[in-house]
């Protein structure tokens, strides 16, 4: 039922079957391929291609089933070929969306970057999200903590996180409660499933993760 008591269409399109595990699930936590003219599977993360999409969950998992399995060319009901680093490809998409949203929120305010700009966006409690690099020193890390009720993103690199903000490395960053603080958040979720968590000591100090 939808808000208000409305029909269930709108909520039935928002969701997809994921032709790996065969759940249903709200879009945001799956990845849409299509097929080429040339019957090629194609990564669409951001669901503008033209022609019938089929859905995999955002799961290394579920993805590597799909390929191993031949489950696209079933779901498709037509011979398919799989190019060669097909879930890789569908991870450096996510990458490539999510650090262009962080960029989005640097450049409208939304964001700040570095450990004392940070520190003092939690201290002010300006921030709701907590980012840092997978890869930075555990230690400098859990010095700074996920704020209450807030959300923490810690899988992406440094040298992912420092494009974000036009840097060569960024360990620490933060978002306010603008409006792509969410969409950052729905990203991030997606990335997380297709690949290893490495927090450091942070995730002890953490709230409600992302």
């Amino acid at each position: 039922m939808g808000r208000g008591g409305a029909s269930t269409d709108r909520t039935d399109e928002a969701e997809r079957r994921c032709i790996a595990t065969g759940e249903v699930q709200p879009k945001g936590g799956l990845i849409r391929f299509v097929a080429s003219p040339e019957g090629v599977v194609v990564p669409d993360v951001l669901e503008k291609l033209p022609g019938r999409g089929v859905w995999v969950a955002a799961d290394r998992a579920a993805l590597d089933k799909a390929v191993a399995k031949k489950l696209f060319a079933r779901a498709f009901k037509q011979p398919v070929t799989l190019p060669d680093g097909l879930v890789e490809e569908v991870e450096r998409q996510l990458v490539r969306r999510l650090v262009g949203l962080i960029a989005l929120a640097r450049k409208s305010g939304e964001s700040v970057a570095g450990y004392e700009k940070t520190k003092d966006w939690l201290d002010k409690d300006k921030a709701r999200v907590l980012i840092q690099a997978s890869d930075g020193s555990g230690r400098g890390k859990s010095k700074l903590s996920t704020p209450q009720g807030g959300r923490f993103i810690g899988w992406l690199t440094a040298d992912e996180l420092g494009m974000a903000f036009g840097r060569q490395t960024v360990i620490h960053a933060a978002l306010g409660s603008g409006g792509l603080g969410q969409r950052v958040v729905e990203e991030a979720q997606r990335l997380k499933g297709l690949r290893p968590t490495n927090d450091g000591g942070t995730r002890r100090r953490e709230g409600k993760k992302a």
